[in-house]
């Protein structure tokens, strides 16, 4: 049985920082974000080609980083091209950055 785990009694960063640990606690999701900043952007037919996963895991995995806002897509009809959301990535740079710094 799994434990339950109450994030409101943490705080708002501790929350943010565990969230973007856990999208990011995947080798496939490294390797998809280090696709899309080499190639600025990505139809998930791309990624496919790239990596050894079947397109339905590469979805799952896209959905999970663009939950957390990692990275965004955009509909170019009939595809939706994914890439980096630069802002939130800065963002998660600085929560890791600051956190690794102060503990």
């Amino acid at each position: 049985m799994a434990h339950q785990v109450y994030t409101e009694e943490y705080l708002e960063h501790q929350n943010r920082i565990a969230s973007l640990a856990k999208a990011l606690a995947h080798p496939a999701r490294i390797a998809i974000i280090e696709l899309l900043y080499k190639n600025g952007g990505c139809y998930c037919g791309d990624i496919v080609a790239e990596l050894p996963l079947s397109q339905s895991s590469v979805s799952q995995h896209l959905r999970a980083l663009q939950e957390v806002g990692l990275i965004q897509a955009t509909l170019e009809i009939p595809k939706v091209k994914y890439c980096v959301d630069k802002e939130n990535w800065a963002q998660a740079k600085n929560f890791f950055c600051h956190f690794f710094e102060n503990n």
